[in-house]
């Protein structure tokens, strides 16, 4: 009884899988293209910017520093700038901060990435669906052909066209897979450098700390000056 209802189902064909199969293609180059732009318009010179930002921090001067963030579009620089408003709260609020907006930026980062993985992991096996229902298709024109054979012609044809969903479905999947992985790379590239130069502004600022605190206890270690002492005069009559 279900095996009949199923099997009715099968034999509306599967043209419908080729039309699926061909949305998925359209959201997942729209995706890749998407955040293709996104990085695109983010990207900067890192090594330059790391050089630069060594020569300041070595200076302390914190407002080039400030100044050298503001000038890079990078998405580095930006988790960077919002975190050094709290440079005054000293290293820990520092890095609390980029962990905060590490954690922000990381849902900007992964806008897509879910929708263009299950794509690239599910593409074939709806590719296949539409094979497996031609299959069943002409199979099923071919108990009804019996020994006609311009029907068996007709039936082959109709296996050949079902194996295209197959075809269709690994072209869907391929190109998702590689900008999948390739975006989890990037996505990698700017959590790491980010917090490499997290690290690299947090040592200034403990180095800043520390020259602080030595010229306090220098100041209090201080003797103060005493003034000579001068002979009392005698008292007269």
């Amino acid at each position: 009884m279900i095996v009949d209802k199923l099997l009715k189902v099968a034999l509306l064909g599967s043209s419908w899988v080729m039309y699926l199969l061909l949305a998925l293609s359209v959201v997942s180059l729209s995706l890749m293209i998407e955040r293709w732009i996104f990085f695109w318009r983010h990207r900067d010179d890192l090594e330059r910017l790391e050089r630069a930002l060594h020569e300041s921090l070595y200076r302390d001067d914190f407002e080039a520093t400030e100044r050298l963030l503001e000038a890079s579009p990078s998405l580095e620089a930006r988790v960077l700038r919002r975190a050094l408003r709290w440079s005054h709260g000293g290293a820990e609020a520092f890095q609390d901060v980029v962990g905060s907006e590490l954690g922000k930026l990381r849902r900007e980062l992964e806008r897509g990435m879910t929708t263009l993985g299950t794509l690239g992991n599910n593409a074939p096996f709806i590719g296949l669906l539409g094979t497996v229902i031609g299959v069943i298709e002409a199979f099923h024109q071919l108990g009804d052909a019996g020994q006609n054979k311009g029907a068996m012609g007709n039936v082959m044809a109709g296996i050949a066209e079902a194996l295209v969903a197959t075809g269709i479905g690994l072209f869907v999947a391929l190109p998702a897979v590689v900008a999948f992985n390739g975006f989890q790379k990037k996505i990698g590239d700017v959590e790491g450098a980010t917090e490499a130069l997290a690290r690299l502004i947090s040592a200034a600022i403990k180095t800043r700390e520390s020259g602080a605190l030595r010229v306090v206890e220098l100041e209090v270690d201080e003797e103060p000056a005493r003034a000579p002492l001068r002979p009392i005069a005698p008292v007269e009559g």
